[in-house]
């Protein structure tokens, strides 16, 4: 398999979605490259490449583009495990910029508004009035007519400060300078709204990810320091206090405590660690003092792993987002060429129609189509539902999987581990003759005391004492069927029906949900012991609610023997139950589902992901189980439940619906306000200030309801 070359850069400074857009397109065309994506939430782009050798080449390209579409934009190469105080002082002096460029525009907005507010009230002459007019919409929209002109000149024409410069200008022109001025001024308070709901959101979101640990408590000669995480080394001593999260991955020498592991799994309840137990990265410690040795180092670390798999979740874009980058692209022009249309068209055919009344309808039309609602409120959307997700232990890897969770026809379990706990106990004891129970486990456990099998591990379990292996003498593993052993002083058999037969002994069959063992003392046979994997307590109402949710077929694969297989598929109350299979039979039974499904439809396999991850690399989406700790079920699947709880998938669903709704929502909305004010524009019933709400107000919205796609 070839290795794919991935580069981060920060686009700091980036604040138009549109821009984002040609960015990433242009870039995608660089020759080298394989894919790029800009995250406009993150401020990031990400491209791969092809080969090493083609990169420098590439990034300068990719400068220049950025240069040329967004000139303020700094172009940074993001260097992983660079440390935390560098990112401080950086984003302290960035903070400093921003504030000092907000005080200047409020100085600027409040001498504008008040010019304006004193053009209105007085009555003024014409020249005067017009002067007034022309100082105060240069004060609050100069910013947008220095960007339309600095995009023209760049051949960046389609853009909402050219239709807004545009529009304005229009109105100027046709001597409506209250309107000029007073939809400009309110257009920049929408634009200033809806940046404070997108950064409100985004910073809401980016909350709920953000799990990473500021600092470690290092032990350095019996002395504690600060440092960064990625300054702590396998080896390492490192002491989390009450209240801390904890900074890497280890085992716990010292002390013990109550940990909230909310974070990683979106468990609320706090687990109880003791000396001895492994801890992760992420959870918060609460209330006893650990002392922990350092297994990982930070990159390493389930949580360094489950970061970058968020922050990566938004390059991988659904088809709705990528529908509308398209839609909008073709959309502008079409709108622009109409308004042209609309202004010079009716005056020459219409007997009396003047040519200032049309041109003011197509600069009205020409504001409210401006597709800005579209381009931010629905990646946005998306990412709220990848957030809200991983609020619920639930990673979801791009919008493109949390988009096909919305078609699920199949879904396809792997038994072991996934429905069941893939811990083997005694569930049933059968007697026969004059034994009682304990007296039948404890000559079982005897035999089996030699064996490190998962089922005599089981039985010596459930027997709970110490054997004393004084009693026992003459211990024979018979291969395939059992073990012989002399127990004060009997002949003990304890196996398989096998071993019953090839030693002749009559015994009572039992019904197969499990393995049984049977004993027999001095040939004869005295009960049988039922050993069986348990089902996990919520695998019965996951099923059910996934069928409640529509979906059509539910099938579970294991490698166990058929009867156990069909028994636990009676319990679970599944559609179809393969059994007896080896890795490479489930990849051949998912690809035979393949051809069941409908054109649109998904298949979803559900693994515990470590000899899953063929089958969860080849299903449409691969969801993996209990994802903390194991590092191939990240690797391989599209979603990866943190909990290992089967009924997350159907809260999966649940949240991707719900997401959808909301996206679906915002389309119809946007472009149905839009639609309108643009049929009120055409017969002259819609003025200005409509005009902007259909652009602004609808935008802000459709950010805010975007929003919502997070509490799931």
């Amino acid at each position: 398999m070839e290795t794919i070359i991935r580069k981060e850069f920060i686009l700091e400074g980036l604040g138009c979605v549109n821009c984002a857009n040609k960015i990433e397109t242009q870039c995608k065309k660089l020759d080298g490259v394989t894919d790029a994506s800009v995250n406009f939430i993150n401020k990031n782009l990400v491209i791969q490449f092809q080969s090493e050798d083609k990169i420098l080449k590439v990034i300068d390209e990719a400068k220049k583009i950025v240069k040329r579409v967004e000139p303020d934009v700094k172009f940074i190469e993001s260097v992983k495990h660079e440390g935390h105080s560098h990112n401080h002082s950086h984003d302290h002096e960035h903070a400093g910029d921003n504030q000092r460029n907000d005080k200047n525009k409020i100085i600027r907005f409040s001498l504008g508004i008040a010019i304006f507010l004193i053009a209105v009230v007085l009555k003024l002459d014409y020249f005067l009035e017009f002067s007034l007019y022309l100082i105060s919409y240069l004060l609050i929209g100069g910013e947008v007519l220095m960007v339309a002109i600095k995009n023209i000149l760049r051949g960046e024409v389609f853009d909402e400060n050219f239709l807004m410069a545009l529009a304005t200008i229009g109105a100027f022109s046709i001597g409506q300078f209250p309107e000029g001025v007073g939809v400009m001024l309110f257009y920049q308070v929408g634009e200033f709204f809806q940046d404070m709901a997108v950064n409100k959101s985004t910073k809401s979101i980016s909350a709920l990810m953000d799990i990473r640990p500021d600092y470690a408590n290092k032990k350095i000669n019996n002395e504690i320091v600060k440092v960064d995480p990625e300054e702590v080394y396998i080896g390492d001593i490192i002491i989390v206090k009450p209240g801390e999260k904890v900074p890497l991955d280890g085992s716990v020498i010292e002390g013990n405590s109550l940990v909230d592991s909310s974070a990683l799994t979106g468990e609320s309840v706090p687990r109880e660690v003791n000396t001895g137990d492994e801890i992760l990265a992420g959870c918060i410690n609460k209330n006893g003092l650990l002392t922990i040795e350092v297994k990982k180092e930070f990159g390493e670390s389930t949580l360094a792993k489950i970061l970058d798999l968020v922050k990566n979740a938004s390059s991988k874009k659904a088809p709705t987002e990528n529908f509308i980058t398209k839609f909008a692209r073709y959309y502008t022009p079409i709108v622009v060429i109409s308004a042209v249309v609309l202004a010079l068209v009716p005056p020459i055919l219409i007997p009396g129609a003047t040519f200032s009344q049309w041109i003011y309808r197509a600069l009205v039309f020409l504001v409210v189509s401006c597709p800005c609602a579209l381009v931010i409120s629905i990646p946005l959307g998306f990412f709220g539902g990848i957030g809200g997700a991983s609020k619920n232990g639930i990673l979801v890897k791009g919008g493109n999987y949390l988009e096909a969770l919305n078609n699920v026809e199949m879904v396809v379990f792997d038994k072991t581990g996934t429905l069941t706990k893939g811990v083997f106990k005694v569930t049933q004891m059968h007697v026969e003759g004059d034994i009682n129970e304990e007296e039948l486990l404890e000559y079982a456990a005897s035999v089996e005391s030699y064996s490190n099998h998962p089922i005599a591990t089981s039985i010596l379990k459930a027997y709970g004492k110490e054997v004393n292996k004084k009693d026992i003498e003459d211990v024979e593993e018979i291969a395939g069927k059992g073990i012989r052993a002399k127990v004060k002083g009997k002949y003990v058999l304890a196996g398989n029906a096998k071993l019953m037969e090839s030693e002749k002994i009559s015994y009572t069959k039992g019904k197969n949900i499990g393995s049984i063992i049977y004993v027999a003392i001095d040939n004869i046979y005295v009960g049988s012991i039922i050993i069986s994997d348990e089902v996990k307590d919520d695998s019965i109402s996951a099923i059910k609610k996934l069928k409640s949710m529509g979906v059509k077929k539910i099938v579970m694969l294991t490698g166990d023997n058929k009867d156990i297989a069909s028994n636990i598929g009676k319990v679970l109350g599944v559609d179809e139950v393969y059994s007896e299979l080896l890795p490479q039979d489930k990849v051949e039974k998912l690809e035979k589902l393949q051809k069941e499904k409908s054109p649109k439809g998904k298949i979803v396999f559900v693994g515990d992901g470590i000899n899953d991850a063929p089958v969860l690399a080849r299903a449409d989406i691969g969801i993996a189980m209990g994802g903390v700790g194991s590092d191939a079920a990240i690797e391989a699947a599209d979603i990866v439940i943190m909990t290992d709880e089967p009924s997350k998938i159907a809260l999966a669903i649940k949240i991707a619906q719900n997401t959808k709704k909301i996206v679906i929502q915002n389309i119809v909305f946007a472009l149905g306000v839009k639609a309108i004010i643009l049929i009120l524009a055409v017969f002259g019933v819609a003025n200005m200030w409509e005009a902007v709400f259909g652009d602004v107000g609808v935008a802000l919205i459709a950010v805010l309801n975007s929003m919502r796609a997070m509490k799931s």
